[in-house]
């Protein structure tokens, strides 16, 4: 095995243990609205993107979030001997732009004129 495999596979739990410990994040911090007045999200987050009234006194408000992250490329390079003699070959791999949408929805009853969080949504994993 090459030494970048032999070092991925010690890292490799690591990375799993890191990515459970992120995981749920955004759900934690959504759990803690729940029973809460909508405006405290509101005050929070801003508007909502979306609201849907889902009939017998409940509704559905979304918001939205779109992140863009830059991914830089790389460059490598590699000296051989040819018969034509010393030659550098490198390799380029370019960057790119990623974009992420993820929709964070909490569920909400009518309680004395105002509204009031009941639930929410489970996000996407890749937004939590």
């Amino acid at each position: 095995m090459s030494k970048h495999g032999a070092s991925l596979l010690t890292q490799a739990p690591k990375v799993f243990f890191i990515a459970i410990a992120l995981a749920g994040c955004a759900s934690d911090i959504m759990k803690n609205y729940v029973g809460q007045p909508v405006e405290s999200v509101v005050l929070d987050y801003g508007p909502p993107t979306a609201i849907v009234d889902l009939g017998q006194g409940e509704r559905a408000y979304q918001w939205r979030k779109l992140s863009t992250s830059a991914v830089s490329g790389t460059s490598s390079g590699e000296v051989r001997e040819t018969k034509h003699g010393t030659v550098y070959e490198e390799t380029e791999t370019p960057g790119y732009i990623e974009r992420q949408e993820c929709f964070y929805t909490f569920y909400a009853r009518a309680s004395g004129g105002r509204w009031f969080i009941t639930n929410f949504r489970q996000p996407k994993l890749e937004c939590e």
